[in-house]
């Protein structure tokens, strides 16, 4: 069984990036898919195989794996929505699509989601069970003539094995900033004949659809709905097999307690954060969902104080740093081990960058490992 040797090379021979750019050999920094960087962009957690020899697997040791920086795609949504492939599902007419339009508007606006910070970007509803005269009603009736040129809509679309991501990949190629895609809904451009699937067949596609959007460091957001048998527990509700919710990354569930009521529960449960229960109520002039409380507090990660200390002297005034790690903790005050302070950087470098916008890189020379700040400004 081979080990990566990390220390040789950045990130393995065969994903390199989309651009075809190499980093260079000193360099660790391993960005995330679609990310605007100098760096390779690869599928972060994947390790290649040689085909040629069914007995190998690659492997990376852990202490290998906290020599490199592995950037993530910022949230999408702060605590609500980030990259990677989520089900959004809801029963008939209970208003998923109305969402789905307020969640496109604000995020490519960059208008804040009720409490919720947003990150602004470009967005691609396929609004496959709609017409463009009805859209307009809605967009109208939500938010009036305040408009963007960054919410895209189709309301037709290949399917997914026959031209879907061809069509995705190229509307991505032409708007680089696109953010976030949403598929309303899944069962439109789902593979299968007379609806037969099954674990297999349910779990391949969402994988698929999945790596897909790792790929190129988007948020894909597949509408679903749920199934008619009642279940406590309510991600069971989601209509198909267990596969579907068992390869996204997490899963959203919009559910009334009385069908005719304007209240609503959200119900969120994902792979990196914690599972939510938001309030809603239907807003009766606009039918945009408002916020009502929430049922549980809206999280963040705890403060981590050295990232607090280098925000402290890397800043507008100061915008970059270089030194070593020694010189590093000379000059925050800690009594923390060199290698272990940058492992720590390593494994934050992305909550560097997303709370205190400072990019951060760490590479190896002869005179040993040197550390690099830059303040990126304001957003």
């Amino acid at each position: 069984m081979a080990t990566v040797n990390t220390k040789e090379k950045a990130a393995p021979g065969p994903l390199t990036a989309i651009s075809g750019e190499q980093s260079p050999d000193n360099n660790n920094i391993i960005s995330y898919p679609g990310q605007k960087s100098n760096s390779i962009s690869i599928f972060c957690n994947k390790i290649p195989q040689n085909d040629n020899d069914l007995s190998y697997m690659q492997t990376i040791s852990m202490d290998e794996l906290y020599e490199n920086v592995y950037m993530q795609a910022p949230p999408l949504i702060e605590g609500l929505l980030y990259a990677g492939t989520y089900l959004f599902v809801g029963a008939p007419k209970v208003g998923k699509s109305f969402f789905m339009l307020q969640l496109a508007f604000s995020v490519s606006t960059g208008k804040p989601l009720w409490n919720y910070s947003v990150n602004k970007g470009t967005v691609l509803y396929l609004a496959l069970e709609d017409n463009l005269g009805r859209l307009q009603k809605r967009l109208y009736g939500m938010f009036g003539t305040d408009s963007t040129p960054d919410l895209h809509i189709a309301t037709e679309s290949r399917q997914f094995g026959k031209g879907l991501c061809e069509q995705l990949k190229r509307f991505v190629e032409e708007h680089k900033n696109t953010k976030l895609i949403i598929i309303d809904t899944f069962q439109k451009i789902r593979p299968g004949e007379n609806g037969n699937y099954n674990y297999a067949s349910d779990y391949e596609t969402a994988a698929e659809l999945k790596g897909f959007a790792d790929s190129i460091g988007i948020c894909l957001l597949l509408v679903h709905h749920t199934r008619k048998q009642q279940s406590d527990d309510k991600f069971d509700m989601i209509s198909g097999t267990n596969g579907l919710f068992g390869a996204a990354d997490g899963a959203f569930v919009l559910y009334k307690e009385k069908r005719g009521a304007n209240k609503a529960v959200l119900e969120i449960s994902g792979r990196d954060q914690p599972d939510q229960r938001i309030m809603l109520t239907r807003n009766k002039e606009t039918l945009a969902w408002d916020f009502e409380k929430s049922e549980t507090e809206f999280w963040t990660e705890p403060p981590e104080p050295i990232l607090e200390k280098i925000a402290g002297f890397v800043n507008a005034d100061s915008p970059e740093w270089t030194g070593t790690a020694t010189e590093l903790i000379d000059l925050i005050g800690t009594d923390i081990p060199s290698n272990a302070v940058t492992k720590k950087l390593n494994a934050c470098a992305s909550r560097l960058r997303d709370e205190y916008r400072i990019s951060y890189k760490s590479s190896r020379s002869h005179d040993g490992r040197k550390l690099e700040f830059c303040f990126e400004g304001e957003t």
